[in-house]
C-alpha cells in the first residue's frame, strides 16, 4: 500500500509506503509499484496507531462485559493498534497458568497486545516472568474491580521482583487509609448521590499513594509507571520523582460537574475530580508533564451500572473514543497533533520499550491510522463497537479514523464499517 501526499503529525507532507508488515519508505514523490494499492491521502492525517497501555478486555471470567474479539474491534475502529490488558480477570493473571489461559482468549484480537501480570498474596512471580509478560500491574494499592488491593510490603516485594527481571511496574495509586468513611453507608455523613464516590475516594488519597509508590521505587533504583493519575498533585509528584504517568480521557474531559448527567455511570477508580483539578490536569497534558494518555477501558453493562452508588461497579468504556476525542481537541486548536502522537503512540512506545512502534518512520511496524482531520461527528454509544452500548462521552464531538492498519494489514474501514481478520500478536513474543 502507498499513501500519497499524507500529512504527518509534525506538519510534513510525505508519501508513506507499506512493505509487508513495516513502513518501507517515508519520502516525497514515491512512484507506485505495479502491485501496490495507492491511497490518495491528500488533506488527510496519517498517524501511528495508538498504543493503549491500559485496557480491561474482561476475559477470562467476565465475557458478558467485553471479549477480546469485541474489545479489539472497538480498538481498531478508534485507531488503537496495540492494547495492554490488565490482570483483574477471573482467574486473575497472577501465575503462568492464568497467563496462558488469557493468552488463548487473546488470539481473537484484531490488534497487537500485551498481557500484564498481577500481584496478590497468591501470585507466583517465577512462573509469570517466564511468560512473555508486558509489565507487572496494574498493581492495586487500593481495592478496585476484582478486589486485588495489596499492602505496602507486598508492593515493595513486587518492585524488587520487577527490577530483577527488567519489568516495569504499573501502579494504581490510592491510599485507602485516606478515604472519607464518613460518607460511606453507616457513616456520620452518609450519602447516596452520584458524587458520593468522588467524596469518598479523596484526592489526598491519590497524592499520598503516588508519593509512597515513587519513594519505594526510587529507594530501589527502579522505575514505575503511575496509572490513570486524576489529580495535578499526583502528576507533579510522579514528574518530580522521574516516573512516568498516564491520564485517561475521562479524567481529562470530565469532572464532578458531570455526575448529575452521568449518575452511577460516572463511577470509576480513581473517581472524577473537581472542575478546578480537571483543568489543572488538562494543562499538564498540554504542556508535556503527562507522558501518556491511556483509556482504562473498563466496561460494565447498563444493568450493572444501574444500581446504588455503593453497589455499582467502577469503570467506563473508552478504547474507541480516546484518540478521536484528542483529535477533536487538536481540530479546535487546544492540542497540537504532535502532542497527540506523543501521548498516544511515541511516548508509550518509549516508556514500555516498543522500538518498532509509535512513529511513522521507515523500518517501524506499519501500525497506521488515516484520518480526515475535519470530519468531526458526535459520539453515540449505539454506533460504537464495544460489547456494552453506552459511553460517558455521549454527544461529545470527535474525529474518528477512516482506516486502521496493524502491521500493514487493514483491520478497519469506516466507509463500510468493516473489519479484517484477527492479526494481533503479543508484542513481547516478537
Amino acid at each position: 500500500m502507498l499513501f500519497r501526499n499524507a500529512n504527518l503529525a509534525d506538519g510534513r507532507t510525505r508519501d508513506v509506503r507499506v512493505t509487508g508488515e513495516t513502513i518501507g519508505a517515508v519520502a516525497r514523490d514515491l512512484d507506485p509499484t505495479v502491485d501496490e494499492t495507492v491511497v490518495d491521502a491528500t488533506d488527510r492525517l496519517l498517524l501511528p496507531g495508538m498504543i493503549d497501555t491500559h485496557v480491561h478486555f474482561r476475559q477470562p471470567g467476565f465475557g458478558h462485559k467485553e471479549t477480546w474479539a469485541t474489545g479489539s474491534r472497538s480498538a481498531a475502529a478508534g485507531g488503537v493498534t496495540t492494547v495492554v490488558d490488565q490482570p483483574n480477570t477471573e482467574p486473575p493473571t497472577v501465575d503462568g497458568a492464568a497467563f496462558d489461559e488469557k493468552a488463548e482468549f487473546a488470539t481473537d484480537s484484531l490488534v497487537d497486545y500485551g498481557i500484564n501480570g498481577g500481584v496478590t498474596a497468591a501470585w507466583d512471580p517465577g512462573s509469570l516472568v517466564d511468560r512473555p509478560l508486558f509489565a507487572l500491574g496494574e498493581v492495586f494499592l487500593a481495592d478496585s474491580t476484582g478486589d486485588m488491593g495489596i499492602d505496602s510490603a507486598l508492593f515493595e516485594t513486587a518492585v524488587e521482583a520487577a527490577e530483577g527481571h527488567g519489568v516495569t511496574v504499573t501502579v494504581h495509586a490510592e491510599d485507602a487509609n485516606l478515604f472519607d468513611e464518613s460518607v460511606h453507608p453507616g457513616g456520620a455523613n452518609e450519602r447516596h448521590d452520584a458524587d458520593a464516590w468522588s467524596a469518598f475516594r479523596t484526592a489526598d488519597a491519590e497524592a499520598e499513594a503516588v508519593d509512597r509508590a515513587c519513594a519505594s521505587a526510587r529507594n530501589r533504583g527502579a522505575d514505575i509507571h503511575v496509572a490513570h493519575t486524576s489529580t495535578p498533585e499526583g502528576i507533579d509528584i510522579a514528574e518530580k520523582a522521574g516516573m512516568s504517568c498516564e491520564v485517561t480521557p475521562h479524567h481529562l474531559l470530565l469532572s464532578r460537574d458531570d455526575l448529575d448527567r452521568l449518575g452511577t455511570h460516572g463511577r470509576m477508580n480513581p473517581p472524577l475530580r473537581s472542575e478546578t483539578r480537571r483543568q489543572a490536569v488538562f494543562e499538564r497534558v498540554v504542556d508535556g508533564t503527562v507522558d501518556v494518555v491511556a483509556t482504562d477501558h473498563a466496561p460494565h453493562t447498563r444493568a450493572e451500572k444501574d444500581a446504588d452508588i455503593w453497589d455499582a461497579p467502577s469503570g467506563v468504556p473508552g478504547v474507541e473514543t480516546a484518540l478521536p476525542l484528542l483529535l477533536e481537541l487538536a481540530r479546535r486548536g487546544n492540542l497540537g497533533y504532535e502532542r497527540v502522537r506523543d501521548l498516544t503512540a511515541a511516548n508509550p512506545a518509549e516508556v514500555f520499550d516498543l522500538p518498532r512502534k509509535g512513529r511513522v518512520e521507515t523500518g517501524r511496524d506499519a501500525d497506521l491510522v488515516l484520518v480526515d482531520p475535519d470530519a468531526s461527528r458526535p459520539v453515540r454509544g449505539e454506533n460504537l463497537h464495544a460489547k456494552v452500548d453506552w459511553t460517558p462521552f455521549e454527544g461529545f464531538d470527535a474525529v474518528f479514523p477512516d482506516l486502521t492498519l496493524v502491521r500493514g494489514t487493514v483491520v478497519y474501514r469506516r466507509e463500510d464499517d468493516s473489519f479484517g481478520d484477527p492479526v494481533g500478536e503479543n508484542v513481547r513474543s516478537a
